[in-house]
């Protein structure tokens, strides 16, 4: 696993010892970061963003990487977060990066956002997606003008999208499905 652009492109990433934790690969990382800098304006640049389910906390990295101003990762299992840490340290990013060792569901009704740039990379077997976008729309955690990019496996059921976000785009790699939502107004 490696930083696949920005700043620190190339920069290798603790990978887990665990099987459970799967991060994203670097492919699907490259081919979403470029559909946000070429399709929605590179809303990376000075952002607050937001990576549940971070795991190795790659997502929230790379686009501190690129141009991010701080990132908050959140995952339940403490050796991902142990992971995490290690990564932003190594990458000198620890100062503008928050790793928080919780349940995902339980960060998101007391987080302060709002956030400009929200990843969301679960277990695919949790069929997290439609409670993603339910707690993003019920809350301030997505800022006006703000995006979400889920992860969801190709199985699930697309979720409802809540009133007050807009499903934009969906795009399909392999088995994984990507979920491109913004704030709607």
């Amino acid at each position: 696993m490696r930083v696949v652009g920005g700043r620190l492109r190339g920069r290798v990433l603790t990978a887990p010892k665990s099987a459970a934790i799967r991060p994203t690969a670097d492919r699907l990382r490259e081919s979403l970061f470029n559909i946000l800098v070429h399709t929605y304006g590179d809303p990376m640049t000075e952002a607050r963003v937001l990576d549940l389910f971070a795991g190795t906390g790659a997502l929230g990295l790379e686009a501190l990487s690129r141009g991010a101003e701080a990132a908050t990762l959140v995952d339940e299992d403490k050796d991902a977060c142990a992971v995490a840490l290690r990564n932003a340290e190594s990458l000198g990013y620890a100062a503008r990066c928050t790793v928080m060792r919780e349940d995902v569901f339980r960060a998101l009704a007391r987080l302060p956002g709002p956030y400009d740039l929200v990843f969301s990379d679960p277990p695919y077997a949790a069929r997290a997606s439609g409670r993603i976008l339910e707690a993003l729309a019920k809350g301030p955690l997505l800022a006006g003008g703000g995006r979400a990019v889920l992860e969801r496996d190709r199985r699930e059921p697309l979720p409802e999208v809540p009133a007050g976000l807009r499903l934009v785009e969906e795009r399909r790699y392999g088995d994984t499905v990507l979920l491109f939502v913004e704030r709607a107004g």
